[in-house]
């Protein structure tokens, strides 16, 4: 295995865990709820009462952030190694895995094992052991 030294980024990686620990804490803090995108994102499609507006925000600020990190640093250019009809398949069964695992990789991964949460636990273990299975599929027995 290599390191794509051109490509390694840690400590932008170390400051955008730091931040996403600190956004999960504080948003468990101040609202009482998980920051988990499918949870809140889900919650949209079946609205209550008075529910509506912080979860708008949240899904508001997702979608400006990118434009922010564009004016603050540059165009940058995303490299995706898959063709466009691998990038839905992920997007489908990473949809239907959040469903049965009832939550994401933010929920449970984050937020859950912050929590010591047993089911957490196991999602994040069978998510990522699916991941790496994948990836060694893909890579290594079917390139």
């Amino acid at each position: 295995m290599l390191i794509d030294w051109t490509h390694f980024t840690p400590w932008a990686a170390l400051a955008g865990g730091v931040l996403l620990g600190l956004a999960s804490a504080l948003f468990v803090l101040l609202n009482g709820r998980i920051l988990g995108i499918s949870g809140i994102v889900g919650g949209l499609l079946r609205p209550r009462a008075g529910d509506m507006g912080w979860r708008l925000a949240f899904l508001l600020g997702m979608l400006v952030a990118p434009g922010l990190y564009w004016l603050v640093v540059g165009p940058t250019q995303p490299r995706i190694d898959a063709n466009w009809g691998m990038v839905v398949m992920a997007g489908l069964l990473v949809g239907v895995g959040t469903r049965y695992g009832s939550g994401c990789t933010s929920g449970h991964g984050v937020c859950g094992l912050s929590r010591m949460s047993p089911r957490s636990l196991v999602a994040t273990l069978a998510f990522m052991g699916a991941g790496f299975v994948t990836v060694f599929l893909i890579r290594h027995v079917l390139a």
